[in-house]
């Protein structure tokens, strides 16, 4: 079985290299608007956010083959005190373009971990009424489905090749709609330094339980390239369509573009548009200039404290 891996480095509100209705699956987690520590002043406004998502999502209806799924990683986001409800505003605007509403799985990451800060020190900090601020430890995903599928559309030894364990199934609680999988910790030197990844556990889940082998996963927002990867790794085909040029050595070494041994049954492109940007290095100097203000925030809060 041949697999075919085209990576285009170009907005994702313009999709024109896929043909109508020839993806059997989206899996994709778009920026979270204006995120302080990930996506910091992206977007001019949130009004701009919504209709980037809007455009995008109707490119996703019109290359999606009917019956099948897109699974849509999101979460509420909180910038400058205000936050904004990313999970129910892109649940309308799916839903506005065409999509059922089919589910929504919770992602549950350990508590141990919280990435950006721990809201709740507020409330020891002032023990009093009206100072809780909960410290965030999920996700949300979306799943939207484009009509009802047809299950004699898939020949039977395809469907065969694709059965799931069902010992995983039941061992790992995949039935549930709270999901525990640990996130993308952020180690020194690993590959995704300082961008925002979700983990491959969550891709394999849905790639493995909304696809067959053979077929074709989207990701309109590849960022680091771990739906390509994990794509692969199940024998599937993908197309990722990602902004940011600067990400192009990330994905080559996730997706293993360069090595030989990956190459065997797998046919790579590279299509480099002419709406490309460079942000990755300008991005990295507004978290670190946040970083160091709220640093220095939190330093003097210490000293007025003392």
């Amino acid at each position: 079985m041949s697999l075919t891996f085209r990576i285009v480095f170009g907005d994702a509100q313009n999709m024109a290299e896929v043909p109508d209705g020839t993806v059997h699956l989206v899996v994709t987690s778009p920026p979270y608007f204006n995120a302080p520590f990930d996506y910091p002043d992206l977007f001019p406004s949130y009004d701009v956010y919504c209709a980037t998502m809007r455009t995008v999502a109707k490119e996703i209806w019109r290359v999606l083959m009917d019956g099948r799924i897109a699974c849509i990683v999101c979460d509420d986001v909180l910038v400058n005190g205000e936050r904004y409800p990313i999970v129910s505003d892109l649940t309308k605007i799916f839903m506005e373009v065409g999509f059922r509403y089919r589910d929504r799985l919770v992602w549950l990451k350990p508590e141990g971990y919280i990435r950006i800060s721990r809201r709740s020190g507020v409330l020891l900090q002032h023990p009093y009424p009206l100072y809780f601020y909960p410290d965030n430890v999920q996700e949300s995903v979306l799943i939207f489905q484009k009509g009802r599928f047809d299950y004699r559309s898939v020949p039977e030894e395809v469907r065969e090749a694709s059965r799931l364990d069902l010992n995983e199934y039941q061992k790992r609680k995949w039935y549930l709609n709270v999901w525990h999988i640990t996130n993308v910790l952020p180690l020194k030197g690993r590959l995704e330094e300082d961008i925002a990844a979700f983990p491959e556990e969550l891709v394999r889940r849905l790639i493995l339980l909304f696809s067959h082998k053979g077929e074709t996963v989207l990701d309109p927002f590849l960022g680091s390239g771990t739906t390509m990867k994990v794509a692969r790794l199940l024998g599937r085909s993908c197309i990722g369509y990602e902004l940011d040029l600067e990400l192009l050595p990330i994905i080559r070494q996730k997706v293993g573009m360069d090595n030989a041994s990956l190459l065997d049954d797998a046919q790579f492109e590279v299509i480099i548009r002419n709406d490309a940007r460079h942000l990755r290095t300008w991005l990295s100097e507004q978290v670190k200039q946040r970083r160091s203000a709220a640093r220095n925030a939190q330093g003097h809060s210490k000293r007025l404290e003392r």
